[in-house]
């Protein structure tokens, strides 16, 4: 009986230890693949283990979606659009920003992100692009600054730089990632 007894805990304590280790390196890998993601969803929520959930869930909601690469045609249409808007900073800083949000954007609609509001858009982004999203964050407060007429010249360029960093990752194609961007 005493035999019995003890295997049983042997037994839970083999299944309590696995159990941790499991939790342990689903963190790490979504520590990992997730980067600042990760840390900014803990702030944001309060606590790992939320937070974790709440990246599960956008991993799952992204891969009901079809996000495709683009095809070679529409990465060099959009990489020579993206020049057109670079250039236009020069005479028209406001307007390059403002452009730069609508290619942005204009791109994620021809991979199939759904575009219906910018959280999402964001949230959705952080799955395939965790380590640029925060640009992509940081771009749109400062294109919000410029559209009330806050934001210093200074400000508009580092949002178009903050705008080329995803859209540069978001030109994957199925021949690879153009980089005529920069």
């Amino acid at each position: 009986m005493w035999l019995v007894i003890a295997a049983v805990i042997v037994a839970l304590a083999i299944g309590a230890v696995a159990w941790m280790y499991a939790q342990r390196q689903r963190r790490e890998r979504l520590r990992t693949h997730f980067g600042p993601e990760y840390d900014r969803a803990v702030r944001e929520v309060g606590s790992p283990a939320k937070a974790e959930a709440v990246l599960v869930d956008r991993a799952r909601r992204v891969k009901e979606l079809n996000i495709r690469p683009l095809s070679q045609a529409q990465a060099e249409a959009f990489g020579r659009e993206w020049q057109r808007v670079q250039a236009l900073f020069v005479d028209d800083p406001n307007g390059a920003v403002a452009a730069a949000d609508r290619l942005v954007t204009e791109v994620m609609s021809a991979r199939g992100y759904p575009i219906e509001d910018f959280d999402t858009r964001a949230a959705d982004l952080s799955v395939q692009h965790p380590r640029v999203v925060d640009n992509y964050r940081t771009a749109r407060a400062l294109a919000t600054r410029r559209a009330r007429g806050e934001a210093a010249t200074e400000e508009l360029r580092q949002a178009v730089v903050n705008y080329r960093a995803l859209f540069e990752d978001l030109l994957a194609t199925d021949k690879g990632t153009i980089r005529r961007a920069s």
